[in-house]
């Protein structure tokens, strides 16, 4: 196993034939954050939000009633638990569906990728090197897929039943070699984050405030405007 290395030695000394340096590292910490964290919390933010516009999805009748049945007040919350939730998942995966246009990571839907040797095609158009951008977002409203594409509509993820159905058109984290990285820690998160919120508290709009706006910030992920609600515990 060889000796444990010594913090303070330098990175470009450890090991010469290595390509991880410095410049490395940094970028590494800067996208565990950007990456990480940021867009997950956008996620939430956008979440909470939708709830306070759909206060009948949010409430007793819908998914805090589904969360009550199954989890009951107190019980801990694991990912395992959204086969037993799929009014919620599917709230969840519409949640992801319906707001790629606002949430945009660094994997989901304009980042930039080369195509290589392999793409070339018998035309003489010289396609190595060519710069694409993929738009997922085509897939995530098209009229084909979805019954209702431009409205939050968590019966597009159930079946007549009221079970929970996977969509191959769902691709909010991409798909192939250009995945997110983060993708089950992320559905993790979101999951647990969002069942515990909504299982404590209810959210509402402020006294005398009569709307949500949905329009967003423009950013390296897209915000929504600051807003204020009221988180009501249950």
């Amino acid at each position: 196993a060889g000796e444990p290395l010594d913090p303070s030695f330098p990175i470009s000394k450890a090991d010469p034939h290595s390509t991880f340096d410095e410049d490395n590292l940094v970028q590494t910490i800067f996208e565990l954050f950007l990456a990480g964290t940021e867009t997950t919390t956008t996620t939430m933010r956008w979440a909470v939000l939708n709830m306070v516009a759909y206060p009948d999805i949010q409430g007793e009748g819908r998914v805090q009633k589904e969360l009550d049945t199954v989890l009951g007040p107190s019980r801990l919350i694991c990912y395992e638990d959204r086969k037993n939730l799929p009014y919620t998942n599917a709230v969840i995966h519409e949640i992801q569906r319906d707001f790629p246009r606002k949430v945009i990571n660094e994997n989901c839907l304009y980042l930039p990728t080369s195509l290589t040797a392999r793409h070339q095609t018998e035309s003489n158009f010289p396609l190595q090197g060519t710069i694409i951008l993929p738009n997922l977002t085509s897939a995530l409203l098209d009229p084909e897929q979805w019954e209702t594409p431009r409205q939050f509509n968590p019966n597009h993820f159930l079946d007549q039943d009221g079970n929970f159905v996977k969509k191959e058109a769902f691709l909010p984290f991409s798909a192939g070699h250009r995945v997110c990285l983060g993708e089950q820690l992320a559905r993790t998160e979101l999951f647990i984050f969002f069942t515990n919120l909504l299982r404590a508290f209810t959210f509402r709009l402020p006294e005398g405030v009569k709307e949500v706006n949905t329009e967003f910030v423009l950013g390296g992920t897209l915000q929504p405007h600051p807003y204020k609600i009221c988180a009501i515990p249950r």
